[in-house]
């Protein structure tokens, strides 16, 4: 009885979070579709709400019997000040944490993509680095590019304190106007992350869980 009570409340944390906690106390994360922040998307939309996550991040890190944490990544990006909370209480655990980028880890995906202690990316993963941008009306006035020019001065130091790459390389990135057809930024697929310096190794599940496994023995 007991099992199959760990099993159903196991489906509704999937279910309802995309979370659930391994077989070797592993804490498994997934950030899926769009992540969304203070405004909520349409119900139709897949999306990662950062109030489900960052309580459950707290709540790893309290629990003395999970070991470690394994986040996997298939994003488009979405809200700048959710995805950079997210990557900031990744980053400030202090149980080993592994991520694995899959589809794809655009956007504000980056951040949480390399917030963690190693990170992989699969032979076909994509990262889209890109300036920041804004949809609806916004008010033309120069304190309005001075903020955005400040949030992405917060973003690209994040990810320059969490990884190889350097920022100037990184600006370069973002402005590229010969890849993305009306607009600016740059592709990475799989193995070029590597080489960018934003992802530590190409891998997959099987690597990041022996990351995780290695990690969580060498720390005790």
């Amino acid at each position: 009885m007991q099992r199959e009570e760990k099993q159903e409340k196991d489906q509704e944390a999937i279910r309802e979070f995309g979370q659930l906690t391994l077989k070797h106390k592993i804490h498994l994360l997934s950030v899926i579709g769009e992540v969304e922040g203070h405004e909520c998307l349409p119900a139709n939309s897949k999306t990662t709400k950062y109030e489900h996550v960052l309580p459950q991040l707290a709540a790893i890190e309290d629990n003395d019997e999970i070991q470690g944490v394994l986040i996997l990544l298939n994003t488009v990006g979405g809200d700048v000040e959710a995805g950079l909370a997210i990557a900031e209480m990744i980053a400030s655990l202090s149980k080993p944490t592994v991520s694995l980028v899959l589809g794809g880890s655009h956007s504000i995906g980056i951040p949480i993509a390399v917030s963690t202690d190693y990170s992989y990316i699969v032979e076909t993963g994509t990262m889209v680095i890109h300036p920041v941008r804004m949809n609806g009306t916004i008010i033309g006035a120069r304190q309005t590019y001075d903020y955005f020019k400040q949030m992405q001065d917060r973003i690209l130091y994040f990810i320059t304190s969490h990884c190889k790459a350097k920022r100037e390389r990184l600006e370069e990135l973002m402005m590229d106007t010969g890849m993305l057809t009306k607009d600016l930024g740059t592709i990475l697929v799989g193995r070029q992350a590597v080489e960018e310096g934003l992802i530590d190794a190409v891998g997959g599940i099987q690597d990041a869980l022996s990351k995780v496994k290695e990690m969580i023995c060498t720390s005790r």
